[in-house]
């Protein structure tokens, strides 16, 4: 059972009003490393950088998207390993299941709740403490 507050987290949304909701959320549900990203070009930089443990990153960005951010994760063996959570405005089974293909750990649907960010990191880390 992993201890929230010890997740590092990175948040890749071309919106800041997006990321800023999205780090509140976190936030409620106890994680307090979070670093933030513009696009995915820049999500890539932060993650070869300085690794986290979890990415929560939008699909529709300019430069680079969600699933370009996604692969190249999961390319690059210091990142691999990392939770992977796109973010989407729309529940689109074939982008779903694209993400499914480069290895996406779970996806969540914009407008969300705490309660359903915290269902998605739960199905992927185990219960948070």
């Amino acid at each position: 059972m992993p201890a929230a507050s010890a997740i590092q987290t990175l948040v890749v949304d071309d919106q800041l009003s997006m990321r800023a909701l999205i780090r509140a959320s976190l936030q409620q549900i106890g994680i307090k490393d979070i670093r933030e990203a513009a696009d995915g070009e820049a999500g890539l930089r932060e993650m070869i950088a300085k690794p986290a443990h979890l990415v929560i990153s939008d699909f529709n960005m300019p430069n680079l998207d969600g699933l370009g951010l996604l692969r190249a994760v999961r390319a690059h063996p210091p990142t691999q390993g990392a939770a992977f959570i796109m973010l989407t405005g729309r529940a689109d089974r074939e982008l779903v299941a694209r993400a499914v293909q480069f290895g996406v750990n779970n996806y969540l649907v914009k407008p969300f709740t705490v309660t359903q960010l915290k269902e998605k990191l739960e199905a992927v880390f185990g219960p948070l403490t």
